[in-house]
C-alpha cells in the first residue's frame, strides 16, 4: 500500500501506483502540483534490495538526469541576473572552451547538446569524472565530434560539467550552492546537487536494470557517451554523493522534483515565488534543436538545457516541458495544464525516455484535471 496523500477526485493516481508498487517496483514516489497546490504525494515499497528498510517520505532518491532540468532552472536564474547570455559564444565566458574550432558555440547551443563533446573516445581514468574541475579542463580541451551547432547529440555526463563551469564562471559560485541558497533553502525544498553526507543514510539501494537500452548502431558519439568503459564514474559512492554533477547526480524526494518542475508549468513560479522572470522563462524554454539525435535513438525537442514535449514524452500537450533519468526517473511541467509532476524510483528499467511506470502516472494525472 501507498503513504501519503491525493486530494479528492485524484484516487485514480494512488489506483495506479498502488498497482505498480505491487507490480513494477521496489520502492518509488510520485508527486503532482496543480495551481501551486499539491494534489499527489504519494510514496511506498522498500529502499533496499533485501526488502528490510522501508521507502519514507523523505528517501532521498539519486534522480541522475532529472537533474538537468533543475540545472537548467539555476542557469536561467543567472541569464536573470544578467550574469550570462545565452546567445554568447560560450569561449568568451571559458576561453579554454574554445579549443579546437569550439570558439562559436553558443551557451544556448551548448546547453541544447550541440557542443559535439558527448564524451571522451580515447581511454580516460573513470576517476575524473569525481573530480569535476579536472574533468571540465579535459572536456574544454576536446575537439567535437561534428560541427558544432550543426546537430544534437545528447551529453549525458559532459553537460554537468559544462554547466557547472559556466556558473562558477558566471557567478562566482557553485551550481549546486546557488540551488541550495536560492531556491531549495528558502523554498523547503528537499533537492540537492552535492549532497551533504549527512543526508546520505537517506539514500536507497538502486537495482539496476536487467538489460540495457536499445540504441541501434553504437556510433562513435554513442560510444563516447555511453559505450566505453570510462563513460561514467562509479556511482553511489560517498565522493560520486557529494561532489556536484549538475548532469547526473541530483538527490531528491518526488515532491522536491515535482516543486521544481512547477517553474516549467507557471513560467517561473514555484509555490508562488518568483524564481525566474517570464523573459528569462521565456529565452530558457526556446526551442534549439528538433530532430534526429546523433546519441539518443529518437527525434528530441532541445531547448536550453529542458525537453520540449513536441514527440509526447510527458503527457499529452506539445506546450509541456520534461527530463528523464536513468532507470526512469521524470520531472515535468505543463503550462497548458497547469500542472507538474516528479517520478522517483530504485528498480530502474531499460527504457531510455518515456518509462511506462511514469506514462501511466502521467496518464492517470490527466484523466483527474
Amino acid at each position: 500500500m501507498a503513504e501519503g496523500y491525493v486530494a479528492p477526485g485524484f484516487e485514480r493516481v494512488r489506483e495506479v501506483f498502488e498497482a505498480q508498487l505491487a507490480s513494477d517496483e521496489l520502492g518509488a514516489g510520485f508527486a503532482a502540483v496543480r495551481d501551486g497546490q499539491i494534489v499527489v504525494d504519494l510514496w511506498g515499497g522498500w529502499a533496499d534490495r533485501a526488502r528490510t528498510r522501508a521507502w519514507e517520505r523523505d528517501t532521498l532518491v539519486p534522480v541522475y538526469s532529472t537533474t538537468k532540468g533543475v540545472s537548467a532552472l539555476v542557469l536561467a536564474m543567472l541569464h536573470d541576473a544578467g550574469d550570462l547570455d545565452y546567445d554568447a559564444p560560450l569561449a568568451e565566458l571559458w576561453p579554454e572552451f574554445g579549443a579546437q574550432r569550439k570558439d562559436r558555440v553558443t551557451i544556448r547551443q551548448t546547453l541544447a547538446h550541440q557542443a559535439g563533446v558527448p564524451g571522451f573516445i580515447e581511454p580516460i581514468d573513470p576517476d575524473l569524472w569525481l573530480d569535476p574541475p579536472a574533468c571540465a579542463e579535459a572536456i574544454a580541451a576536446l575537439a567535437p565530434m561534428w560541427p558544432p551547432g550543426s546537430a544534437s547529440g545528447y551529453h549525458p555526463m559532459t553537460w554537468g560539467y559544462i554547466a557547472g563551469e559556466i556558473a562558477r564562471r558566471a557567478s562566482g559560485r557553485s551550481l549546486g550552492s546557488i540551488l541550495r541558497e536560492s531556491i531549495c533553502g528558502p523554498l523547503g525544498l528537499d533537492f540537492w546537487i552535492g549532497t551533504r553526507e549527512s543526508e546520505h543514510a537517506r539514500t536507497p539501494e538502486m537495482k539496476k536494470p536487467s538489460r540495457g537500452g536499445d540504441f541501434g548502431e553504437i556510433t562513435p558519439p554513442r560510444k563516447a557517451a555511453f559505450f566505453s568503459k570510462w563513460s561514467m564514474p562509479v556511482r553511489g559512492s560517498t565522493q560520486w554523493r557529494t561532489i556536484e554533477i549538475p548532469s547526473a547526480n541530483g538527490h531528491g524526494t518526488a515532491l522536491a522534483v515535482a516543486r521544481l518542475y512547477e517553474a516549467y508549468a507557471t513560467g517561473g513560479l514555484i509555490n508562488g515565488a518568483r524564481v525566474l522572470s517570464q523573459e528569462s522563462f521565456d529565452a530558457l524554454t526556446r526551442r534549439v534543436w528538433i530532430g534526429d539525435d546523433l546519441v539518443l535513438p529518437f527525434k528530441v525537442d532541445w531547448r536550453a538545457g529542458i525537453i520540449g514535449n513536441a514527440f509526447g514524452f510527458y503527457g499529452p500537450n506539445p506546450e509541456a516541458f520534461g527530463h528523464s533519468g536513468n532507470g526512469g526517473s521524470m520531472g515535468m511541467g505543463d503550462p497548458a495544464a497547469g500542472v507538474s509532476a516528479g517520478y522517483v524510483m530504485n528498480a530502474q528499467s531499460h527504457h531510455i525516455m518515456g518509462d511506462p511506470r511514469s506514462l501511466k502516472l502521467i496518464d492517470a494525472l490527466y484523466v483527474c484535471l
